[in-house]
């Protein structure tokens, strides 16, 4: 497989549900499950750094984003195989 981040893809043509009615809904259960864990919503002057927090989030996503690529492209190969 070429890499993926230079791959080309087709315009997309999609149906079923709006992916912003599940991201929606993402949001509340996520700041449901803060409220629970820390205490409150996350709010701004908590004394911690947005970005900082951001920037380590987008680091695990990308690695979580790359290994799925990867085992995808792995058990493609291997049906491919047999």
């Amino acid at each position: 497989m070429e890499n993926p981040a230079l791959a080309v893809q087709k315009e997309p043509k999609g149906n079923g549900v709006e992916i912003i009615e599940l991201v929606k809904q993402d949001l509340i259960d996520r700041a449901e499950m803060g409220e629970k864990k820390y205490g409150e919503k996350l709010k701004p002057f908590n004394g911690r750094s947005a970005l900082v927090d951001a920037y380590q989030e987008a680091l695990d996503l990308c690695m979580y984003l790359r290994q799925k690529i990867y085992e995808d492209e792995w058990n493609y190969e291997s049906a491919r195989r047999v």
